[in-house]
């Protein structure tokens, strides 16, 4: 058995696989906090970089986390360790757990988090919906066509099967027959009229705006509000799944998990008989 890979063999990795660069300019990607040189005993892959997600690594003996959503953002004035943010870093900094993100460079990328959203619905022959990158196939968002058109009943129920969703949150009007469909995991608002003018019969994003939804409602064009943890937590399986293969090509019995402790921090509240 090889020695355990290193923390920079990780990041290595990662960059050939969605390469840093790729990332938006305000965005920060890489390694958040860690030491290049430790050994990895396990990694856990998770949405964001949570408490409970620090917790979860040390009961699993993880001391690599990875994370689409960066830790930090901005540049830091100062760590106050009274406040959430600072008592995570502490904690991680105490344990020696290594926290990396990859964020609008997994976006990016071919086969990143639209591409995962895509086949969740078993969309085919997609295409980037807003190109970008400086490869084919790369870009935000992808549109493609189901293998046979869909009735809006069938469709909605399909989109919350598979995103896990209790309801539906929607804004315009659902066409009776759908084939064509748009898609771009996490914030995607800013291209609905991208997808509309793509031929696109619904679009499926999160962080959907007043003014959007307004936009849409005007315009009968349907837009799906997934949230922004249900359209994005779909790749992290495909990050499990790459980094395993790379522990086992460098015959290095490293241990990938899936967070079990991270899920949709919002949450839906059901009245009965509530009238106007």
């Amino acid at each position: 058995m090889a020695s355990p890979p290193k923390l920079k063999d990780i990041l290595d990795f990662l960059g050939r696989l969605a390469p840093w660069d790729l990332a938006e300019s305000w965005d920060n990607v890489g390694l958040m906090i860690g030491n290049p040189e430790q050994e990895a005993r396990g990694v856990l892959v998770a949405l964001d970089p949570t408490m409970p997600v620090i917790d979860e690594a040390l009961e699993q003996q993880a001391d690599i986390i990875l994370t689409h959503h960066p830790l930090i953002f901005h540049p830091i004035k100062s760590i106050n360790t009274a406040t959430s943010s600072g008592k995570l870093l502490k904690k991680a900094l105490n344990h020696d757990i290594a926290i990396i993100s990859c964020h609008t460079n997994l976006d990016l990328i071919e086969n990143g988090v639209s591409d995962g959203l895509a086949k969740t619905i078993d969309l085919r022959q997609t295409l980037p919906l807003a190109p970008a990158g400086n490869k084919p196939g790369q870009g935000f968002g992808k549109i493609g066509d189901l293998p046979s058109p869909m009735d809006r009943d069938h469709f909605l129920r399909l989109v919350a099967e598979q995103l896990n969703l209790r309801s539906i949150t929607l804004a315009g009007p659902v066409p009776p027959v759908i084939g064509r469909v748009a898609v771009c995991g996490g914030s995607g608002a800013e291209f609905a009229e991208t997808a509309r003018a793509a031929g696109a019969d619904i679009y499926i994003t999160a962080e959907l705006k007043h003014s959007v939804a307004r936009w849409a409602e005007e315009n009968a064009f349907c837009i799906i509000d997934g949230s922004h943890f249900a359209t994005e937590n779909i790749v992290i399986p495909m990050l499990v799944a790459k980094l395993t293969t790379f522990f086992q090509q460098t015959n290095s019995a490293v241990p990938v998990m899936a967070s079990q402790r991270q899920g949709n921090p919002l949450h839906h509240y059901f009245y009965e008989n509530v009238t106007r």
